[in-house]
């Protein structure tokens, strides 16, 4: 009996909640929630009522990115005018991907036959991979002489789901160490905040994305400051120098980014290879057999992207860090 009243009690306290937004009581918005099917689509939904038949209802979107100018995007849910309508939107990702962790901010605005217009506060959804329960460490402890986010209010997350803390904290003090590095040979450093996605295996990473090569371990989204990358517990080593190359990339790219142009890829790449450290064997190799045998890449050539033949992608990459080593020796930081 009790529970009876309890629950009679609780439905009652329901009803009696207030409106979520409402339009001089007019158009009242009862539901604006987001369902989020990683990764394949974003389902908006939306439930309202009016004294007049609902005759518009469109979504409203900007996703947080560095871009030239904040466009909003819109979304038209099919439905029939009613006093009340329930219907969605989606948005499939197999037309304009996400990647993971992206941050979208959504609102709608809805009409009445009688004239009345309603809309609805701003609200942020995040599109995570829930796939995994991941685990974050936050960036701290740079080293004094690298001003990383100094004054700019900028963080840097790392988000994971296999391994130990101190697996997290090796890779976390690999970047930091990169980001110093940057600082203190090219004068850059994060402008923007980075969250990093450290998945357990490239099949995991290739799971989160829609249209994902076999062979894809890892990818930097310069415009949305996001890093995905699939390094195991037993990848450490690979893995810092993997994370330190594509974190490069973002970094350079919000420095450089503009409507002007884009970096060579020879520098873009070879800053990022030299950022990783001293080449590696295999590397070297490929590029003085090159220069024994005179069959050196062009710079001019390297300015498209790569070739696909692996002898000559091995070799695209050694020449970049080449000439940026070459650069940085006799020229330095400033010009």
């Amino acid at each position: 009996m009790i529970k009876r009243i309890l629950l009679a009690a609780l439905a009652l306290a329901l009803l009696l909640i207030p409106s979520v937004v409402t339009a001089d009581n007019a158009i009242t918005v009862l539901d604006t929630s987001v369902e989020i099917a990683f990764p394949i689509a974003l389902v908006f939904n939306l439930e309202a009522e009016s004294s007049a038949d609902i005759v518009d209802a469109r979504l409203h979107y900007q996703v947080d990115k560095i871009n030239y100018a904040q466009v909003a995007s819109e979304g038209w849910p099919d439905f029939v005018p009613a006093t009340r309508v329930e219907t969605s939107w989606i948005w499939d990702m197999r037309k304009s991907s996400l990647p993971p962790g992206a941050a979208i901010t959504y609102w709608w605005t809805i009409k009445d036959a009688a004239g009345n217009n309603l809309e609805s506060p701003p609200a942020v959804v995040c599109f995570d991979d829930s796939r995994y329960e991941w685990r974050s460490l936050t960036a701290g402890g740079y080293p004094e002489k690298s001003l990383i986010f100094q004054g700019k209010g900028s963080d840097l997350t790392l988000f994971w789901y296999e391994g130990d803390d101190a697996f997290a904290r090796e890779l976390m003090n690999a970047c930091e160490e990169g980001l110093g590095r940057l600082t203190q040979d090219i004068g850059t450093s994060p402008e923007q905040p980075i969250k990093i996605y450290v998945y357990a295996s490239a099949s995991d990473l290739q799971g989160a994305m829609i249209f994902p090569r076999e062979w894809t371990g890892g990818a930097a989204f310069t415009e949305f400051g996001i890093i995905a990358i699939g390094i195991s517990p037993g990848q450490l080593d690979w893995g810092k120098r993997a994370l330190v190359h594509e974190l490069t990339h973002l970094v350079v790219h919000q420095a450089t980014f503009s409507p002007y142009g884009e970096l060579p890829i020879w520098l873009d790449e070879g800053l990022a290879m030299y950022n990783e450290g001293e080449l590696t064997p295999n590397f070297k190799a490929y590029l003085e057999k090159a220069i024994s045998e005179d069959k050196l890449i062009s710079v001019r050539s390297l300015c498209s992207p790569f070739s696909t033949e692996p002898e000559k992608a091995y070799l695209s990459y050694a020449e970049s860090y080449s000439l940026v080593e070459y650069l940085l020796d006799n020229y330095g930081q400033v010009k």
